[in-house]
């Protein structure tokens, strides 16, 4: 996330904001966000809000994602909506929505559905 210049928006159980800034080297060729961008910080937000619901020994990977693009990624800032749909012991379901925000106009560019799973009782991985 430090790449992306991203920083955390929301942080509350079952629900994680993450927000960024527009910036040149996240860009496609066009000057949108590059979906690659959106993917990775909306599988950070619905990763996060998972995990902020799990035991405190366990980390958490994603197993699975669909993202659906539904407009250019164009604005001055974005935010990711991670949110928990189902929290389960070790499988847990989450959705994300990306937002596009230019002035006071806000723009749903994209939808994730996320499945996580909590890992535990390995000491090489951690949060």
């Amino acid at each position: 996330m430090q790449t992306l210049g991203a920083r955390l928006g929301l942080l509350v159980p079952g629900a994680v904001d993450i927000e960024l800034d527009w910036a040149q080297g996240l860009t496609q060729q066009h000057g949108f966000l590059h979906a690659g961008m959106v993917a990775t910080a909306l599988d950070s937000a619905c990763g996060y809000a998972g995990f902020t619901l799990m035991p405190a020994d366990a980390a958490v990977l994603t197993i699975e994602f669909k993202i659906n693009l539904l407009a250019p990624a164009k604005g001055q800032r974005f935010r990711m909506e991670g949110r928990v749909l189902k929290p389960g012991r070790t499988i847990t379901v989450s959705q994300g929505r990306a937002f596009a925000l230019d002035g006071d106009q806000e723009k749903l560019v994209a939808t994730m559905d996320c499945t996580l799973m909590a890992v535990q009782g390995r000491d090489d991985l951690r949060g």
